[in-house]
């Protein structure tokens, strides 16, 4: 009754469907009617809840399988997504129909199957196969060699772990301008001083900068790694980010950490970034100080 009611000019009209079916789930009566109304639903996300309660409640619904194959032909690909994962709760005659019907659009249109769902239907087909997935290692190309090589490897692991620094730098360390996380790719603050380096990621830096011409307030601060990495962990993660994103520099080293987080030991709170170029100056070609001044912070 409640539905019957709501303004179908509303622009959360197909929210508020979305509101009532949970509730016919959660006593587990499945509300048809209304599965089949947001089964068509305008808006994608509504659509695509709709299929992701046909997953789960094959039980109640003679036709999961019909629904299901409508929807691995859905235009938006998170539709086609929560098909291709409900295909891998199914039985294999079921499951493989769908994944099917996804491959066959793939052959016409290969963004069908694009980076977002090429992983959940190779998991899923595997699965449904009794296979185990092989994941092919990606190649690691790098002009180091030895036992910098295994710190550059190292470094890479490091970065990419959550909360990390390609959390606010990003994988491709192109940074998240919008958010005030400035990129390493091609930056002097990443490539120049080893010494100016090392001692921002162990204190952290907050504060106004300059990163590739452009300003960023540092209202956030970047998170001081003194206590969460040994030397030999900064050591890898700098080597990592000054020989990728386009970056060569040279390898830093433990022991380099080590005596930079001895001279720095009693040092309270966040380098300022002018600070540290006062300490550190950027250099010009023939090896001059500049005179590195960055915005105020207003």
């Amino acid at each position: 009754s409640w539905t019957k009611r709501l303004d179908k000019n509303d622009s959360r009209y197909e929210h508020h469907l979305l509101e009532a079916l949970w509730v016919t789930w959660g006593i587990n009566q499945i509300d048809k009617e209304l599965l089949d109304q947001l089964l068509k639903a305008r808006d994608f996300r509504a659509r695509a809840a709709a299929i992701h309660a046909v997953r789960y409640n094959g039980h109640q619904l003679e036709n999961q399988i019909e629904l299901l194959l409508n929807a691995a032909e859905d235009v938006n690909g998170r539709v086609r997504l929560e098909a291709l994962v409900a295909a891998s709760w199914l039985d294999k005659e079921n499951g493989i129909k769908i994944l099917n019907q996804i491959e066959a659009q793939a052959k016409k249109d290969s963004s069908i199957l694009d980076e977002w769902s090429i992983d959940a239907f190779q998991t899923a087909k595997a699965h449904l196969n009794g296979e185990n997935l092989v994941v092919e290692e990606k190649i690691l190309r790098t002009h180091l060699e030895g036992v910098d090589k295994d710190l550059f490897i190292k470094g890479k692991e490091l970065y990419e772990r959550e909360a990390y620094c390609g959390t606010c730098h990003q994988n491709q360390g192109q940074g998240l301008a919008a958010t005030g996380y400035p990129p390493l790719r091609q930056s002097k603050w990443v490539t120049e001083d080893e010494d100016r380096l090392i001692k921002l990621t162990l204190k952290g830096i907050y504060g106004p900068m300059v990163v590739l011409n452009r300003h960023y307030k540092g209202t956030v601060p970047m998170t001081p790694f003194e206590g969460l990495m040994t030397d030999e962990e900064i050591a890898a993660v700098l080597t990592y980010v000054r020989n990728n994103f386009g970056n060569r520099a040279s390898v830093i080293s433990p022991e380099k950490v080590k005596e930079v987080r001895a001279s720095v030991s009693k040092k309270e709170g966040f380098y300022l970034a002018q600070d540290l170029l006062n300490e550190h100056p950027f250099k010009d070609k023939e090896g001059n100080n500049l005179e590195n001044l960055v915005p105020e912070l207003n």
